[in-house]
């Protein structure tokens, strides 16, 4: 998933680039095409990575809230930046999504759940819901990624809704 979305961004990079030079622009300086790569890397490559990751760890929902907050953070560091003012509305606006992450990030809630069996990828350690063999010599305590199935698994932790926890309430 990350190589395609590098991949995405260096098409769609030299597909403007060449838009742009068919209608006549010019490159600009070596050191204007360093900076503006460098707050694409920063502004975009790296969120765009942290995106994915989150997308796969803790949801659609709970990411797309997190990251909804980006465009206020952006306005409130120019606003402080530039000594710009802003109005009272957009202030109420962005106490209230930081309000909306804080409860996000600090809700738990703790029950007996039960665990389905489900046949994955992604990165683990092996801890209470990763508890499998492998057909290579290996401890299981340094991070990994490959296929593995989750037996069923019924306990009580604290948790939020993730990758592991998709259960029903009653």
């Amino acid at each position: 998933m990350l190589f395609i979305a590098g991949l995405k961004g260096l098409i769609a990079g030299i597909v403007n680039v060449g838009i742009a030079l068919t209608l006549g622009a010019r490159l600009p300086s070596t050191a204007a095409i360093t900076e503006a790569m460098t707050v694409g890397l920063l502004g975009y490559g790296i969120s765009l990575v942290l995106f994915v990751l989150a997308l796969r760890g803790l949801g659609s929902a709970r990411t797309g809230a997190y990251f909804s907050t980006a465009p206020f953070i952006g306005a409130a560091i120019a606003i402080l930046a530039f000594g710009e003012h802003a109005s009272w509305m957009f202030w109420l606006a962005a106490a209230l999504m930081g309000a909306g992450v804080w409860l996000h990030l600090t809700e738990r809630h703790e029950h007996l759940h039960t665990h389905e069996p489900i046949t994955h990828t992604h990165r683990h350690v092996h801890d209470e819901h990763h508890q499998h063999a492998h057909d290579f010599d290996w401890d299981g305590r340094e991070s990994h990624t490959h296929e593995h199935t989750h037996a069923p698994l019924t306990h009580s932790h604290p948790h939020y809704p993730d990758i592991h926890h998709q259960h029903k309430h009653e």
